[in-house]
């Protein structure tokens, strides 16, 4: 007979499980990206004034083809400026209880003068200069909630293509308001990027070739020239070279 008491089997150790989020869920942004994280199935999903926000399917005319239309311009305008960044569906943790995932967004490099702040994950923290949002079904959040967030944050520049109402409202922010920067031409310039002009109308209507034409134009001015310089020059600044 054993003199020793036979040893209790070894459990395996308890997993923690990580639940999965929910539209409507009310949540802290550290365990919004928690949850978000560990369902790399999910392509978008958004926190705005602590309250979980998810993106339906996607489709062509309502989203896809307008989404592409304004990343072209975007890209252009990025090649033709040394020192931005455009980001495409990139999360910002804009404050504790927001953390969007703008269709589009564009920002000045820190190390050139820029307001928000890479994080060593990955993540920009901060308002960025220009937000972008396309509106079919999410037109009531992005033109109320995600507006006020975006507003108080101070993203300077925030559109919003509604595409239903077949309109692109382009807001900057003064004093403390967004107000519609006033046309000239049918083209609205940026306040904050000089050169990047846009052609509302052929937005709209789908000619590319339209808006790149502008923009174009927008790229050659001697103020789109003075910005990069300046840019240029604050680099150099923080680089000490």
């Amino acid at each position: 007979m054993s003199l020793h008491a036979p040893k209790p089997a070894m459990s395996a150790p308890t997993r923690t499980l990580v639940p999965p989020l929910e539209p409507g869920d009310r949540l802290t942004r550290d365990e919004f990206e928690r949850r978000y994280a560990a369902m790399p199935e999910l392509k978008k999903a958004e926190l705005i004034e602590g309250v979980v926000y998810m993106s339906p399917a996607v489709r062509l005319d309502q989203h896809g083809q307008p989404h592409a239309d304004l990343m072209a311009w975007l890209g252009v305008y990025r090649a033709a400026t040394p020192g931005v960044i455009v980001g495409d569906n990139s999360s910002i943790r804009l404050d504790l209880d927001n953390e969007p995932q703008p269709d589009a967004m564009m920002i000045i490099e820190p190390a050139c003068g820029g307001r928000v702040k890479r994080t060593d994950d990955g993540y920009v923290e901060g308002a960025p200069e220009f937000v972008a949002e396309i509106a079919g079904s999410s037109v009531s959040i992005d033109m109320n909630d995600k507006l006020r967030a975006y507003r108080r944050n101070g993203a300077r520049e925030y559109v919003v293509w509604r595409v239903y109402d077949e309109a692109i409202d382009y807001f900057a922010l003064r004093s403390g308001q967004y107000v519609p920067i006033p046309t000239s031409d049918g083209i609205v310039r940026s306040e904050v990027f000089p050169g990047l002009w846009l052609d509302v109308a052929a937005m709209l209507r789908g000619d590319l070739a339209g808006v790149l034409k502008v923009l174009q134009q927008g790229v050659a001015t001697a103020e789109h020239a003075d910005f990069v310089k300046r840019m240029d020059a604050s680099r150099v600044t923080a680089d000490g070279r």
